[in-house]
């Protein structure tokens, strides 16, 4: 019996050590990740901005951002935590910093005015619209939310919704679930770690518990 315990012990201890460096080359690919996280974090060098009281601010306005925050939060339902905002540390690099700075560009976009120009009048479903400058409110509209037949709301959405706001927006995007499936992947990293020592400590406690069969 106390033969079985101690081979028991031992396989345990094998497969113990087997997920212990398989936690390790999986926390080492993690770090590697953040590593290259932040390398592109700085080189695209965008910063979120704070007031000397440690606010996020847009414009130089903490109501403004407190908007911002509300729409991310509310709108979007995005779980924001605060850990990953830091005043000492304004580059943006974790997942809550990217949704933050993606919900800002969003957000001119989305509030801002555009002045549309017409050449002559133009008549649409009943309603003439005269020659000259028109100010369009987006007034909270994303790209599908404008009507693209309209005079004044189709020249409007391409004024507002630029390329370039998509682009941002996407990398921002890609940047957030990067930051995402690292923090996924140091967990489960952490987790594989956990189990093999749990193992490895069964496995190496029975081979010590067990009486040596002594001839």
């Amino acid at each position: 019996m106390a033969d079985r315990l101690r081979k028991l012990g031992m396989v345990l201890a094998a497969i113990g050590i087997v997920f212990v460096l398989g936690g390790i080359y999986a926390y080492t690919q993690v770090q590697a990740g953040y590593a290259s996280l932040d390398a592109f974090s700085a080189a695209q060098n965008v910063t979120l901005n704070y007031n000397e009281d440690g606010q996020l601010v847009d414009r130089g306005s903490a109501e403004a951002a407190d908007e911002i925050m509300k729409m991310l939060k509310d709108d979007w339902g995005y779980a924001v935590k605060d850990s990953e905002l830091d005043p000492n540390d304004p580059l943006v690099n974790t997942a809550t910093e990217y949704m933050y700075q993606m919900a800002v560009i969003a957000h001119h976009v989305m509030y801002g005015t555009q002045t549309v120009v017409l050449d002559e009048p133009v008549e649409y479903e009943g309603e003439t619209f005269a020659k000259g400058e028109h100010e369009f409110e987006v007034n909270g509209r994303y790209w599908t939310g404008f009507d693209r037949m309209h005079p004044i709301e189709g020249p409007a959405r391409e004024m507002a919704w630029t390329g370039t706001a998509h682009a941002l927006i996407g990398e921002l995007g890609v940047g957030t679930v990067t930051a995402s499936a690292l923090q996924l992947g140091l967990a489960l990293s952490m987790l594989v770690l956990g189990i093999g020592l749990t193992f490895a400590l069964m496995g190496f406690g029975l081979m010590w518990a067990s009486p040596s069969t002594a001839a």
